[in-house]
């Protein structure tokens, strides 16, 4: 009677091993799949390129003077968009933004050209932020809490580099507004410059007042170094405030222009 009940035992499992194999198959294909995944949306360190671009034309285009003529002179000489790369480093706790390299083939207009040397840094676990950046002949060093946005969430969607990314929108300097497209897939509250305060990492972002806009080109997974997510800053010790003061003192005169410089130092 025992062997028989083995036989029988053995002639169901050939029977039923097709079939045993393919619901294995299917448990080890979703597994890695799901850890694929996981992997992606819990990214908590790495580096990010953008393209920063500029429509130049059209930070001269909405000049208040009469005569434009000066205007159609400068385009015969000038090209409409100057690009630039910058590149983010990250960690959980801390990003790292800067120019990765000049790109010595733009023509800049007057004011327009970038610092080589301007870096933010946030630091997530101090809720601590520090600028250093050039303003006109002045080095700054801004140390002051990580500012926070009154982030507006839509039900856009649109893909950057590889991640979905969903559309916010807030405002600077009372009514500049700025665009930002976030996902949180990087689980890393930062962006450009000194954009953050998303549940995720801004990939892309607009300022269509300063015709400026920011897009990720590349994301890497990789561990930052000391000196890449640590920079050594320098500069003039001011807050937010100061810098404010003395930014308006400088550019009182300057009417459109000297506007357009402070929402370009605010960011």
């Amino acid at each position: 009677m025992e062997q028989v009940i083995n036989n029988n035992f053995k002639t169901q499992f050939i029977y039923f091993k097709p079939c045993y194999m393919k619901f294995f198959l299917f448990i080890l294909l979703a597994f890695i799949f799901s850890n694929a995944n996981s992997q992606t949306i819990f990214l908590a360190q790495g580096r990010v390129e953008y393209e920063k671009k500029v429509n130049q034309y059209k930070m001269i285009e909405d000049e208040d003077d009469e005569d434009k003529s000066w205007i159609e002179e400068i385009k015969k000489t000038m090209p409409r968009f100057v690009t630039d790369i910058y590149e983010l480093h990250f960690t959980a706790t801390k990003s790292a933004y800067k120019m990765k390299a000049e790109n010595t083939e733009n023509k800049y207009m007057w004011g327009s050209k970038p610092s080589e040397t301007d870096i933010t840094v946030q630091d997530f676990a101090s809720n601590k932020l520090s600028i250093q950046r050039d303003v006109f002949e002045q080095t700054y060093l801004v140390n002051d809490s990580i500012r926070k946005f009154e982030w507006k969430i839509t039900g856009e969607v649109r893909e950057i580099a590889g991640f979905e990314c969903k559309k916010a929108v807030t405002k600077i300097c009372d009514s500049v507004y700025v665009v930002a497209f976030y996902t949180d897939q990087i689980m890393v509250s930062s962006g450009p410059e000194s954009f953050g305060g998303l549940p995720g990492l801004i990939l892309g972002l607009a300022v269509p007042r300063l015709a400026t806009t920011w897009f990720a080109t590349k994301v890497e997974t990789v561990t930052p170094t000391a000196k890449q997510i640590s920079p050594l800053q320098k500069g003039k010790k001011v807050d937010w405030k100061k810098l404010n003061m003395d930014m308006h003192k400088a550019t009182k005169d300057w009417g459109k222009y000297g506007a357009k410089n402070i929402w370009k130092f605010s960011l």
